[in-house]
Protein backbone atom coordinates (compact mmCIF):
# COMPACT_ATOMS: atom_id res chain seq x y z
CA UNK A 1 0.00 0.00 0.00
CA UNK A 2 1.42 3.70 -0.79
CA UNK A 3 1.71 5.77 2.31
CA UNK A 4 -0.90 8.73 2.70
CA UNK A 5 0.80 12.18 2.69
CA UNK A 6 -2.31 14.61 2.75
CA UNK A 7 -5.61 14.26 4.66
CA UNK A 8 -8.39 16.13 4.32
CA UNK A 9 -9.23 18.69 6.39
CA UNK A 10 -13.59 19.27 6.81
CA UNK A 11 -14.73 22.49 6.67
CA UNK A 12 -17.08 21.71 9.93
CA UNK A 13 -13.35 22.16 11.97
CA UNK A 14 -14.31 26.06 11.54
CA UNK A 15 -17.31 25.42 13.82
CA UNK A 16 -16.23 23.15 15.63
CA UNK A 17 -13.31 25.31 16.83
CA UNK A 18 -15.87 28.76 17.44
CA UNK A 19 -17.83 26.00 19.63
CA UNK A 20 -15.28 26.06 21.69
CA UNK A 21 -14.96 28.98 22.31
CA UNK A 22 -11.72 29.41 20.59
CA UNK A 23 -11.41 32.25 17.60
CA UNK A 24 -10.42 29.84 14.70
CA UNK A 25 -7.45 32.64 13.35
CA UNK A 26 -5.69 31.86 16.63
CA UNK A 27 -5.74 28.33 16.06
CA UNK A 28 -4.78 28.45 12.57
CA UNK A 29 -2.12 30.97 13.48
CA UNK A 30 -0.81 29.37 16.57
CA UNK A 31 -0.80 25.50 14.57
CA UNK A 32 1.09 27.88 11.49
CA UNK A 33 -0.97 27.16 8.72
CA UNK A 34 -3.03 29.01 6.55
CA UNK A 35 -5.62 31.47 7.14
CA UNK A 36 -8.14 30.25 4.96
CA UNK A 37 -7.48 26.90 5.23
CA UNK A 38 -10.76 25.75 6.22
CA UNK A 39 -12.91 28.10 3.16
CA UNK A 40 -10.17 26.21 0.44
CA UNK A 41 -12.40 23.50 -1.82
CA UNK A 42 -10.96 20.12 -0.95
CA UNK A 43 -8.17 21.34 1.82
CA UNK A 44 -5.50 18.72 3.01
CA UNK A 45 -2.67 19.13 5.51
CA UNK A 46 0.31 16.47 6.21
CA UNK A 47 0.87 14.37 9.26
CA UNK A 48 2.78 17.66 10.76
CA UNK A 49 0.54 20.33 10.18
CA UNK A 50 -2.88 17.62 11.85
CA UNK A 51 -0.28 17.18 14.53
CA UNK A 52 0.51 20.98 14.69
CA UNK A 53 -3.60 22.29 14.21
CA UNK A 54 -4.02 19.89 17.86
CA UNK A 55 -1.90 21.16 19.72
CA UNK A 56 -2.69 24.79 19.00
CA UNK A 57 -6.76 23.52 19.72
CA UNK A 58 -5.13 22.10 22.93
CA UNK A 59 -3.51 25.30 24.26
CA UNK A 60 -6.18 27.75 23.39
CA UNK A 61 -8.94 25.53 25.21
CA UNK A 62 -6.81 24.70 28.49
CA UNK A 63 -9.47 23.24 30.36
CA UNK A 64 -11.86 21.86 29.15
CA UNK A 65 -12.61 18.29 28.13
CA UNK A 66 -11.79 18.36 24.41
CA UNK A 67 -12.37 14.86 23.10
CA UNK A 68 -15.75 14.49 24.72
CA UNK A 69 -16.84 17.98 22.90
CA UNK A 70 -15.95 16.77 19.72
CA UNK A 71 -17.09 13.30 20.44
CA UNK A 72 -20.68 14.47 21.49
CA UNK A 73 -20.76 17.49 18.59
CA UNK A 74 -21.12 13.99 15.90
CA UNK A 75 -24.77 14.02 14.78
CA UNK A 76 -26.45 11.96 11.81
CA UNK A 77 -27.04 15.65 10.36
CA UNK A 78 -23.61 16.51 10.15
CA UNK A 79 -22.88 15.94 6.75
CA UNK A 80 -19.40 14.29 6.84
CA UNK A 81 -19.73 11.61 4.34
CA UNK A 82 -17.34 9.23 5.84
CA UNK A 83 -19.07 9.20 9.22
CA UNK A 84 -22.61 9.70 7.16
CA UNK A 85 -21.38 6.49 5.22
CA UNK A 86 -20.64 4.92 8.41
CA UNK A 87 -24.10 5.32 9.79
CA UNK A 88 -25.69 3.76 6.87
CA UNK A 89 -23.73 0.12 8.12
CA UNK A 90 -25.75 -2.43 9.34
CA UNK A 91 -23.76 -2.55 12.40
CA UNK A 92 -20.81 -1.69 14.08
CA UNK A 93 -18.16 -3.90 13.22
CA UNK A 94 -18.94 -3.20 9.46
CA UNK A 95 -18.89 0.72 10.13
CA UNK A 96 -15.54 0.45 11.76
CA UNK A 97 -14.18 -1.61 8.89
CA UNK A 98 -15.80 0.78 6.68
CA UNK A 99 -14.09 3.72 8.23
CA UNK A 100 -10.88 2.36 8.52
CA UNK A 101 -10.32 2.25 4.73
CA UNK A 102 -11.62 5.75 4.03
CA UNK A 103 -9.56 7.15 7.34
CA UNK A 104 -7.75 8.87 5.53
CA UNK A 105 -10.53 11.34 4.39
CA UNK A 106 -10.61 12.33 8.36
CA UNK A 107 -7.41 12.53 9.67
CA UNK A 108 -3.76 10.66 9.71
CA UNK A 109 -4.38 7.72 11.38
CA UNK A 110 -5.21 3.55 11.00
CA UNK A 111 -7.25 1.64 12.35
CA UNK A 112 -6.39 -2.47 13.47
CA UNK A 113 -9.80 -4.25 13.76
CA UNK A 114 -9.40 -7.90 15.49
CA UNK A 115 -13.00 -9.72 16.17
CA UNK A 116 -12.92 -12.28 18.46
CA UNK A 117 -15.38 -15.15 19.64
CA UNK A 118 -16.25 -12.40 22.86
CA UNK A 119 -15.66 -9.01 21.59
CA UNK A 120 -14.26 -6.82 18.94
CA UNK A 121 -10.93 -4.87 19.89
CA UNK A 122 -9.97 -1.54 17.53
CA UNK A 123 -6.46 -0.24 18.23
CA UNK A 124 -5.66 3.30 17.10
CA UNK A 125 -2.05 3.71 15.20
CA UNK A 126 -0.58 7.39 14.53
CA UNK A 127 2.66 7.87 12.04
CA UNK A 128 5.62 8.17 14.01
CA UNK A 129 6.32 11.64 12.62
CA UNK A 130 6.52 13.07 16.51
CA UNK A 131 7.23 11.19 19.55
CA UNK A 132 3.88 11.19 20.94
CA UNK A 133 0.76 12.19 19.43
CA UNK A 134 -1.38 15.10 21.84
CA UNK A 135 -3.65 13.64 24.38
CA UNK A 136 -6.79 14.73 23.13
CA UNK A 137 -6.06 13.51 19.83
CA UNK A 138 -5.44 9.75 21.03
CA UNK A 139 -8.63 10.52 23.20
CA UNK A 140 -11.28 11.64 20.20
CA UNK A 141 -10.89 8.73 18.49
CA UNK A 142 -12.03 6.40 21.26
CA UNK A 143 -14.72 8.85 22.19
CA UNK A 144 -15.76 8.55 18.27
CA UNK A 145 -16.05 4.79 18.07
CA UNK A 146 -18.45 5.02 20.70
CA UNK A 147 -20.39 7.69 19.98
CA UNK A 148 -20.98 6.57 16.65
CA UNK A 149 -22.31 3.45 18.15
CA UNK A 150 -24.44 5.00 20.26
CA UNK A 151 -26.23 7.64 18.10
CA UNK A 152 -26.33 4.73 14.85
CA UNK A 153 -28.40 2.05 17.56
CA UNK A 154 -29.64 4.52 19.88
CA UNK A 155 -28.66 2.37 22.88
CA UNK A 156 -26.31 3.48 25.59
CA UNK A 157 -23.53 1.02 24.07
CA UNK A 158 -20.51 0.80 26.95
CA UNK A 159 -17.28 -0.80 26.10
CA UNK A 160 -15.78 -3.48 27.71
CA UNK A 161 -12.18 -1.98 28.01
CA UNK A 162 -10.22 1.55 27.28
CA UNK A 163 -6.82 1.79 27.26
CA UNK A 164 -3.98 4.14 26.61
CA UNK A 165 -0.72 4.62 26.68
CA UNK A 166 -0.77 7.58 29.09
CA UNK A 167 -4.50 8.07 30.22
CA UNK A 168 -5.76 11.55 31.27
CA UNK A 169 -5.15 13.05 34.81
CA UNK A 170 -8.71 13.35 35.56
CA UNK A 171 -10.26 9.79 33.77
CA UNK A 172 -13.24 10.63 35.85
CA UNK A 173 -14.97 12.50 33.63
CA UNK A 174 -14.26 9.97 30.42
CA UNK A 175 -14.89 6.84 32.47
CA UNK A 176 -18.78 8.12 33.35
CA UNK A 177 -19.19 8.88 29.10
CA UNK A 178 -17.50 5.21 28.19
CA UNK A 179 -19.28 3.46 31.62
CA UNK A 180 -16.14 1.37 32.05
CA UNK A 181 -12.78 2.56 33.37
CA UNK A 182 -9.47 3.90 31.34
CA UNK A 183 -6.37 2.06 31.86
CA UNK A 184 -2.98 1.95 31.00
CA UNK A 185 -2.16 -0.37 28.18
CA UNK A 186 0.86 -0.25 25.30
CA UNK A 187 -1.44 1.43 22.70
CA UNK A 188 -4.89 2.90 22.44
CA UNK A 189 -7.31 0.44 22.18
CA UNK A 190 -10.94 -0.21 22.98
CA UNK A 191 -13.39 -3.23 23.04
CA UNK A 192 -16.66 -3.88 22.89
CA UNK A 193 -18.93 -7.18 23.21
CA UNK A 194 -19.22 -8.94 20.23
CA UNK A 195 -23.29 -8.75 20.94
CA UNK A 196 -22.79 -4.90 21.22
CA UNK A 197 -20.51 -5.02 17.96
CA UNK A 198 -22.82 -7.03 16.01
CA UNK A 199 -25.82 -4.61 17.33
CA UNK A 200 -28.25 -3.58 14.29
CA UNK A 201 -27.69 -0.13 13.47
CA UNK A 202 -31.12 1.63 13.13
CA UNK A 203 -29.33 4.17 10.84
CA UNK A 204 -28.51 1.19 8.07
CA UNK A 205 -29.04 2.02 4.91
CA UNK A 206 -27.61 -0.06 2.33
CA UNK A 207 -28.79 2.11 -0.90
CA UNK A 208 -27.61 5.06 0.65
CA UNK A 209 -24.29 3.44 1.21
CA UNK A 210 -24.39 2.25 -2.71
CA UNK A 211 -24.37 5.58 -3.45
CA UNK A 212 -21.56 7.07 -0.99
CA UNK A 213 -18.78 4.25 -1.52
CA UNK A 214 -18.10 5.39 -5.70
CA UNK A 215 -18.37 9.21 -4.45
CA UNK A 216 -15.72 8.15 -1.18
CA UNK A 217 -13.08 6.09 -3.40
CA UNK A 218 -13.13 9.31 -5.75
CA UNK A 219 -12.46 11.17 -3.27
CA UNK A 220 -9.81 8.87 -1.64
CA UNK A 221 -8.07 8.90 -5.03
CA UNK A 222 -8.35 12.50 -5.91
CA UNK A 223 -7.06 12.91 -2.80
CA UNK A 224 -3.71 11.14 -3.12
CA UNK A 225 -3.63 12.44 -6.55
CA UNK A 226 -3.66 15.75 -5.84
CA UNK A 227 -0.28 15.41 -3.90
CA UNK A 228 2.72 16.40 -6.07
CA UNK A 229 5.27 13.76 -6.13
CA UNK A 230 7.35 16.33 -3.86
CA UNK A 231 4.65 15.85 -1.17
CA UNK A 232 4.91 12.17 -1.61
CA UNK A 233 8.80 12.00 -1.32
CA UNK A 234 8.22 14.31 1.52
CA UNK A 235 5.61 12.13 3.62
CA UNK A 236 7.78 8.61 3.00
CA UNK A 237 10.77 10.82 4.19
CA UNK A 238 8.34 11.63 7.79
CA UNK A 239 7.61 7.34 7.96
CA UNK A 240 11.25 6.41 6.79
CA UNK A 241 13.97 9.04 8.52
CA UNK A 242 13.58 7.35 12.08
CA UNK A 243 14.85 3.76 10.71
CA UNK A 244 17.73 5.23 9.15
CA UNK A 245 16.95 3.62 5.95
CA UNK A 246 16.03 7.12 4.12
CA UNK A 247 17.60 7.02 1.14
CA UNK A 248 16.66 8.06 -2.55
CA UNK A 249 16.01 4.08 -2.96
CA UNK A 250 14.24 3.15 -0.23
CA UNK A 251 12.01 6.16 -1.10
CA UNK A 252 11.63 5.28 -4.60
CA UNK A 253 10.50 1.44 -3.58
CA UNK A 254 7.91 2.66 -1.00
CA UNK A 255 6.13 5.16 -4.19
CA UNK A 256 6.36 2.20 -6.48
CA UNK A 257 8.88 3.76 -9.17
CA UNK A 258 12.16 3.52 -10.27
CA UNK A 259 15.11 5.82 -8.61
CA UNK A 260 15.51 7.56 -12.08
CA UNK A 261 11.74 8.06 -12.80
CA UNK A 262 12.08 9.55 -9.14
CA UNK A 263 14.65 11.99 -9.48
CA UNK A 264 12.80 12.64 -12.81
CA UNK A 265 9.81 13.60 -11.49
CA UNK A 266 11.15 16.15 -8.89
CA UNK A 267 13.71 17.88 -11.47
CA UNK A 268 10.27 18.63 -13.15
CA UNK A 269 9.09 19.90 -10.15
CA UNK A 270 12.12 21.57 -9.52
CA UNK A 271 12.90 20.23 -6.59
CA UNK A 272 15.52 16.71 -5.84
CA UNK A 273 15.47 13.93 -3.27
CA UNK A 274 18.73 15.58 -1.63
CA UNK A 275 17.01 18.91 -1.20
CA UNK A 276 13.90 17.17 0.25
CA UNK A 277 16.11 15.31 2.39
CA UNK A 278 17.30 18.48 3.94
CA UNK A 279 14.40 20.39 4.04
CA UNK A 280 12.09 17.65 5.98
CA UNK A 281 15.10 17.16 8.31
CA UNK A 282 15.27 20.32 9.05
CA UNK A 283 11.59 21.45 9.78
CA UNK A 284 10.95 18.25 11.90
CA UNK A 285 14.17 19.37 14.08
CA UNK A 286 12.85 22.67 14.14
CA UNK A 287 9.76 21.17 15.26
CA UNK A 288 11.02 18.71 17.65
CA UNK A 289 13.12 21.26 19.62
CA UNK A 290 10.90 23.62 19.88
CA UNK A 291 7.44 21.52 21.04
CA UNK A 292 9.01 18.37 22.58
CA UNK A 293 11.46 18.12 25.70
CA UNK A 294 13.26 14.71 23.81
CA UNK A 295 17.10 14.97 24.27
CA UNK A 296 19.27 16.22 21.24
CA UNK A 297 20.42 12.75 20.41
CA UNK A 298 17.14 11.74 20.45
CA UNK A 299 16.33 13.84 17.46
CA UNK A 300 19.51 13.18 15.86
CA UNK A 301 18.09 9.47 15.86
CA UNK A 302 14.78 10.42 14.91
CA UNK A 303 16.07 12.26 12.15
CA UNK A 304 17.95 9.25 11.10
CA UNK A 305 21.53 11.05 11.26
CA UNK A 306 24.50 8.54 12.64
CA UNK A 307 25.19 10.36 15.75
CA UNK A 308 24.81 13.51 17.78
CA UNK A 309 27.52 15.26 16.37
CA UNK A 310 26.73 14.42 12.87
CA UNK A 311 23.28 16.20 13.41
CA UNK A 312 24.94 18.91 15.55
CA UNK A 313 27.07 20.53 11.72
CA UNK A 314 24.06 19.39 9.76
CA UNK A 315 21.91 21.97 11.71
CA UNK A 316 24.35 24.32 12.66
CA UNK A 317 24.25 24.64 8.55
CA UNK A 318 21.08 25.32 8.27
CA UNK A 319 20.23 27.85 10.78
CA UNK A 320 23.30 29.09 11.84
CA UNK A 321 22.73 28.22 15.58
CA UNK A 322 23.70 24.38 17.31
CA UNK A 323 20.50 22.85 18.55
CA UNK A 324 21.02 24.02 21.95
CA UNK A 325 20.78 27.33 21.54
CA UNK A 326 17.70 27.05 19.10
CA UNK A 327 16.30 25.39 21.53
CA UNK A 328 16.85 27.91 24.21
CA UNK A 329 15.27 30.64 22.05
CA UNK A 330 11.82 28.89 22.46
CA UNK A 331 12.17 28.41 26.21
CA UNK A 332 9.05 29.69 27.59
CA UNK A 333 7.36 30.73 24.42
CA UNK A 334 5.82 26.95 23.72
CA UNK A 335 3.67 24.82 24.94
CA UNK A 336 5.29 20.87 24.93
CA UNK A 337 3.38 17.85 23.45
Amino acid sequence: MRPATQFSVHPGWALLIADLGANVADVLRLAKLPDDLFARPDASVDPIEYYQLWLALEQLTQGQELPLIIGKAITAEAFDPPIFASLCSPNLEVALRRLAGYKALIGPLVLHIEQQAAFMAVSVEFPRVVPSWPASTVMTELVFFTQLARLATRHRICPIRVQLPTPPDDCGPYEAFFGCAVTVGPKPSIRFSDSDSKRPFLTANQPMWAFFQPLLDKRLSELGAAASVRKRVQGVLLDLLPSGQANIDAVAQRLATSKRSLQRALELEGSSYQKLLVETRRRLAEHYLSRSQISVAEVAYLLGFEDGNTFHRAFKSWSGITPGVYRSQWSGNVFYS
